[in-house]
């Protein structure tokens, strides 16, 4: 029997596959996410202004948020932001290919045989363990890059994630000592608690840090650079050292305990934003969606939208969430379905066919102004911010906006 099985590509040939995503060229639905690109600008103004003159390193990870991270690191990279963060080598590749120039680190740690590939794209690395920093000492060794190769070292402080622990640092120090093909320029840490009500464990895990800037320091190992502020440390004025890497808050996001004042100045950057397709009445009684879990309770119009789970509106939505149309909220009905989901506009006056749909941001119009914010719709759907923006998908293309 012939077996159909594709072969893999050889080792030495390795072949990075990313999906395409929707392009507003392509765009037949009327479900779109709007990237303003102003606000994006102004909330880099204010992550300046708090990081008290510490570099500016815009965390881009999952495809910007969710926002699309070519276009976004362009417009920050014109804007003034000092470099970026990625978590994967395929997406520090993404941003060099669309012609970013600043610094790239690469956070994630994980380079399996694609070492080259990292200082060829002239990415910045991470290094986690010995068997990272073996691999470019490698490198060097057998003439392929000139040495020392550049490192920025993660050490874990309370994450228990990645990087070198204090109680394995003093025999990882003495070990990095003996390798000059790499050269520690910058210390790392990832905060875990900085969003807390209280600072106490930030406090902590900055001590620990301290601690192993110290250790390092005792053997010859002097980093320039130390950085560990995301975007709650930053926006409470803590860790900010001589880089901090702001994620969300680049986004409009502020996390929890974050300075009240800071997290005014944010603006929401994306809008996600569809149209009504189809309307009818329903007597009361009347069940709507896959499973019946909403029934009418009395004569209801009940519009379609052509959004659902599979483009980033959690299911955990259904009988739960709102969508803002005419510029007043209108509850989803029954199940959030794969691509469509149902609302109920009874008491939305003059709705018609092909009126505005906002799923997330902020709608003016002829009944009022709302706004729906990703905490909101994480809070309705038992998740986070983060998820909510990295969760729309790549088919809903996005449209960039200068207002």
């Amino acid at each position: 029997m012939t077996s159909s099985k594709i072969p893999d590509p050889p080792e030495s040939q390795p072949r990075i596959l990313r999906p395409r995503r929707a392009a507003p060229a392509d765009a037949v639905r009327p479900t779109r996410a709007e990237i303003n690109l102003e606000a994006l600008r102004r909330n880099l103004r204010v992550v300046q202004r708090h990081a008290g003159g510490a570099k500016v390193w815009a965390v881009l990870k999952a495809d910007g948020y969710g926002h699309g991270a070519p276009a976004v690191a362009r417009t920050l990279e014109r804007a003034g932001a000092d470099g970026f963060c990625v978590a994967l080598l395929e997406e520090g590749i993404e941003l060099r290919e669309a012609g970013i120039t600043a610094p790239i680190l690469v956070m994630g740690g994980y380079y399996n045989q694609a070492h080259e590939e990292v200082l060829a794209r002239k990415l910045v690395p991470v290094v986690c363990d010995m068997g990272q920093v073996e691999g470019f000492a490698r490198m060097v060794k057998g003439g392929s890059v000139p040495g020392p190769v550049d490192v920025h070292l993660k050490i874990d402080t309370g994450m228990a994630r990645l990087g070198v622990t204090l109680a394995e640092l003093p025999a990882f120090a003495d070990r990095l000592a003996q390798v000059p093909e790499v050269r520690v320029t910058a210390l790392m840490t990832h905060l875990a608690c900085a969003d807390a009500a209280t600072p106490d464990e930030l406090a902590a895990q900055m001590l620990r840090f301290d601690e192993a800037t110290a250790q390092l320091a005792r053997r010859g190992i002097r980093p320039s650079v130390r950085h560990a502020a995301n975007s709650a440390a930053l926006l409470r004025n803590e860790a900010r050292l001589d880089a901090v890497r702001p994620g969300i808050a680049m986004f409009g996001v502020a996390p929890a305990a974050s300075d009240a004042a800071a997290a005014s100045e944010l603006t929401l950057v994306m809008r996600v934003r569809t149209e009504i397709v189809s309307l009818r009445s329903v007597a009361s009684g009347t069940p709507v969606g896959y499973g019946a879990l909403w029934r009418a309770a009395r004569d209801s119009v009940i519009a379609t939208i052509p959004m659902g789970y599979a483009d980033g509106l959690s299911r955990h939505l259904t009988n739960r969430g709102h969508v803002l149309v005419r510029g007043r909220r209108a509850p989803i009905v029954g199940a959030v379905s794969m691509d469509m989901s149902m609302i109920d506009v009874t008491d939305v006056p003059g709705v018609t066919l092909r009126d505005e749909a906002v799923v997330l941001g902020a709608q003016e119009g002829p009944l009022g102004r709302e706004l729906i914010t990703p905490d909101e719709l994480a809070a309705h759907s038992g998740s986070i911010a983060w998820e909510i923006l990295t969760s729309i998908s790549r088919r809903v293309p996005r449209f960039y906006r200068e207002p």
